[in-house]
């Protein structure tokens, strides 16, 4: 009986130290664009809402500021011909590619806009679970730039953790006024999430079975 006991109680030892490692979770970078080429963005969609329909985002101009990171022009653009003509409603999103997330996800991203005063700039990132580019299914508003609080005028890093377990994709709404719009830059997008370690899940199999071997022995 003794020895039964103690079959019972190194198995479970095992098994918490093993749910215990199960917890632990290794970290997984899912995007990384710095946007050196807007037009040959792979998995990324955009969609131009505004009314009239002006410009889509484009790539950086470096005669109104640099890049955060790597080549001058190395950032991706938008601005108040969003709208056509520079007069309407804008509404232009930047959508990113399907991601893979599981749990704990980090999203962050650098943004700024031209130094001119008396625009009031506005931008909104949001996400959607799934695949859909459809704009009206980014429910979800993760942060909002600008309109009230001001929008930097150097290049600002944001950075954001939220749980999130599926494919899902993020979205860059740029958005308000075009009278009240100037130019804005997005750079250095980037998207981490957790990941279960495929050892852990080994290890957990192992110790379940080592604790059916254990009752079969005691029962014999």
């Amino acid at each position: 009986m003794k020895h039964a006991k103690t079959l019972y109680a190194a198995a479970a030892l095992s098994l918490a130290a093993i749910g215990s490692a199960a917890a632990q979770t290794s970290r997984v970078q899912v995007l990384n664009e710095g946007f050196e080429n807007i037009g040959g963005l792979v998995g990324w969609t955009q969609v131009n809402n505004s009314a009239p329909v002006g410009n889509a985002w484009f790539q950086g101009n470096a005669g109104i500021f640099a890049a955060q990171a790597g080549p001058a022009d190395s950032y991706a653009g938008v601005n108040f011909l969003s709208a056509a003509g520079g007069s309407g409603n804008i509404d232009n999103w930047l959508i990113t590619p399907t991601l893979a997330l599981s749990g704990l996800t980090d999203i962050s991203f650098y943004t700024r806009h031209a130094a001119d005063p008396g625009f009031s700039e506005l931008l909104e990132v949001r996400f959607a679970y799934g695949d859909s580019s459809n704009p009206a299914d980014f429910a979800t508003l993760i942060t909002t730039i600008g309109n009230t609080g001001g929008y930097p005028t150097e290049w600002a890093l944001f950075d954001t953790s939220l749980a999130l377990e599926g494919p899902g994709r993020f979205a860059f709404r740029y958005a308000g006024p075009a009278e009240l719009s100037g130019y804005v830059g997005l750079d250095s997008v980037s998207v981490v999430t957790a990941v279960p370690e495929p050892a852990t899940w080994m290890l957990l199999a192992m110790g379940l079975g080592g604790l059916g071997l254990a009752r079969r022995r005691v029962q014999s």
